[in-house]
């Protein structure tokens, strides 16, 4: 073998065992050397480019498979910062509306005003790779005239410490989409290779964001839409359910259903309770098992205070509180009651309509059972204001009385009610319809609530209404009777109008009292007195007996307690022995009762005889 072939043969030995350049620089053959060395330098730049292709590879496969954007960008600079080898990667974002680029996304940096600066475009080598579309570099940025320089900029550089800055930009078919960065904190030169690794870097990240973003505005669009999807199912659910409601309510109406049946129509479309209130709080329609219980003894029902109950009354529309719904019924701006409903949850905009809806069907409800009430007392009133009038007939009159069920043979007192000042009548006799109970009629006659009450104790009726009416504002209820015919119950009507104005005269707003319990007291301070019948209601068996028999019982009462109810002064002045009055005073007693001697009866007694012989003769 040749001397000038060893050298060759050696620096090929060397080549193909991967010998570095140092080991190639040893061998004694300057032209072979040389040749070999550009042989390896072409070798580095080959593996160098396989593996900065493999890297790219495996970015684009990593950014391919992400789907958040945030989680794209920081892989990107984690990316570019290893690749680079530099101490700091970080990426700016276009602000289309505000005109800049800010701060997105870093790897390596430790100033937080760094990080969130902003750069406008043209200003430092970030803001002309922005305006320009083109990759700058500088290995002393600080130093470098070429770029605009600006306090903000310059004060977040220094502050992270930056001398060396590549920058190139992301652009995906020519939409400019920011600026990947790659940076050391001392000087450094970028290759031509560098920047045209950070450029490819660059793209696969423009890309990738761009995909990024379509896909989240893509699933942004689709939850959107399904969203929308939502919205109509639930929308068609309410239709439905509306036209479900308007169907049930509008069968109920036409079979004439009630209060009961609106209340168990609500609860069969939106579940849980409902109870109707009238306008005084009193519950008068329920449905649902686990309805709150109505107070005990006649107290306010718990429901009319609550404070969905308070803020439809404020209001007059529908109000919900503390899982609570409520709407006032209404017609021609009265209200007629109130619709609670609970245990639903929350009820949507389809179940408000429901229950506003049923709220309307329960004033039309309540409308007819109005004018179905009025029909009837109208016919009731007719009735009872002829009879206490005694107008017509005394046998059609009875006949009428007895076809409303009411037996005028058997006793009746007569009742008069007297209510507040401005109180409706119409409510004050419904009231009174409940308060008197079976067997009993109900009317008006000449502005006077009467009522024909089954009854052989005036005073006992007379108080036992008074008591059960009372327990808002008072009402006052006078008593006469009984009555056994159609043709004592105008004077009747009389003495229980003049009692209960007695009692209203006495103050004693609120009490029940018949004719007989107030005595003379009635006559005294009654409207319209009636001294006769008083007198006969006092004296009238006794002068029934003297008109009979021709005695002279009512003379010898006079006599008697004229005498100080002496018997013996008594047979003086009557010229007659001790015994006859004696025995006298003994029928007196056999006709008014043993306890005529009691001083009030006495003085009832006393006070009839008196104006007895003060009245006309005859």
């Amino acid at each position: 073998m040749s001397t000038p072939a060893d050298p060759a043969l050696t620096l090929l030995t060397l080549l193909a065992s991967g010998a570095s350049a140092a080991e190639l620089s040893a061998v004694d053959a300057p032209e072979a050397r040389a040749l070999a060395l550009r042989v390896r330098a072409a070798f580095d730049t080959r593996r160098r480019r396989e593996a900065e292709l493999s890297a790219l590879v495996d970015t684009a496969r990593d950014l391919a498979s992400m789907r958040d954007p945030a989680g794209v960008l920081d892989a990107i600079v984690r990316r570019a910062r290893t690749l680079l080898q530099t101490d700091v990667a970080y990426l700016t974002l276009a602000d289309p509306e505000a005109g800049d680029t800010y701060m997105r996304a870093t790897d390596g940096s430790v100033s937080a005003r760094f990080q969130t600066v902003r750069l406008s475009l043209g200003a430092g080598l970030g803001g002309l790779v922005a305006s320009t579309h083109m990759p700058y570099w500088t290995a002393d940025y600080p130093q470098d005239q070429r770029f605009r320089h600006t306090k903000t900029i310059d004060s977040a550089v220094g502050d992270e410490g930056l001398v060396a800055i590549c920058g190139t930009p992301l652009l995906v078919e020519e939409q400019f989409v920011g600026v990947l960065f790659a940076a050391n904190r001392s000087p450094r030169p970028f290759s031509h290779d560098e920047v045209s690794l950070l450029g490819s870097l660059a793209a696969l990240a423009a890309v990738s964001i761009v995909t990024t973003r379509a896909a989240a505005e893509t699933a942004e669009a689709l939850a959107a839409l399904s969203e929308a999807h939502d919205v109509a199912r639930r929308h068609v659910s309410g239709v439905e359910r509306a036209a479900a409601a308007h169907d049930r309510f509008a069968e109920l109406v036409l079979q004439g259903g009630g209060v009961d049946d609106i209340t168990g129509a609500l609860v069969e479309l939106l579940g849980g309770w409902a109870v109707l209130l009238d306008p005084d709080g009193t519950r008068v329609g329920t449905a649902g098992r686990s309805a709150p219980r109505p107070a005990a003894g006649g107290s306010p029902d718990p429901l009319a205070c609550a404070p969905a109950v308070q803020a439809t009354h404020a209001s007059g529309r529908l109000a919900t509180e503390d899982g609570v719904w409520a709407v006032s019924v209404t017609a021609a701006h009265e209200r007629l009651g109130t619709l609670v409903v609970g245990g639903v949850g929350r009820l949507d905009e389809a179940d408000e309509r429901t229950l506003e809806r049923a709220g309307v069907v329960s004033a039309l409800v309540l409308l007819f059972e109005r004018a179905a009430v009025d029909a009837s007392l109208r016919v009731v009133t007719d009735l009872v204001s002829d009879l206490v009038s005694g107008r017509g007939d005394a046998p059609a009159r009875q006949t009428r009385a007895r076809a409303h069920g009411l037996d005028l043979t058997a006793p009746h007192c007569v009742l008069v009610v007297k209510g507040r000042e401005g109180e409706s009548r119409r409510a004050l006799v419904l009231s009174a319809q409940a308060g008197t109970g079976p067997g009993s009629v109900v009317g008006e006659h000449d502005g006077d609530v009467v009522a024909l009450v089954p009854s052989e104790d005036p005073d006992a009726a007379a108080t036992h209404l008074a008591t059960r009416l009372s327990r808002g504002a008072p009402v006052t209820v006078g008593a006469a009777g009984p009555v056994r015919s159609v043709e004592e119950l105008p004077a009747a009507h009389a003495e229980a109008r003049r009692t209960a104005a007695a009692l209203v005269a006495l103050g004693r707003r609120g009490a029940g009292a018949s004719t007989e319990a107030l005595g003379f007291a009635g006559l005294v301070v009654g409207s319209d007195p009636d001294v006769a019948s008083y007198v006969a209601r006092v004296l009238g068996p006794v002068s029934a007996y003297d008109a009979q028999r021709g005695s002279e019982l009512v003379k010898t009462l006079e006599t008697y307690f004229a005498a100080g109810s002496s018997p013996r002064h008594a047979a003086t002045a009557l010229h007659v022995h001790v015994n006859t009055v004696a025995q006298r005073l003994e029928r007196v007693a056999t006709l008014l009762g043993s306890d005529w001697q009691h001083p009030d009866r006495a003085l009832e007694l006393q006070l009839a005889l008196r104006l007895r012989r003060l009245m006309p003769a005859g």
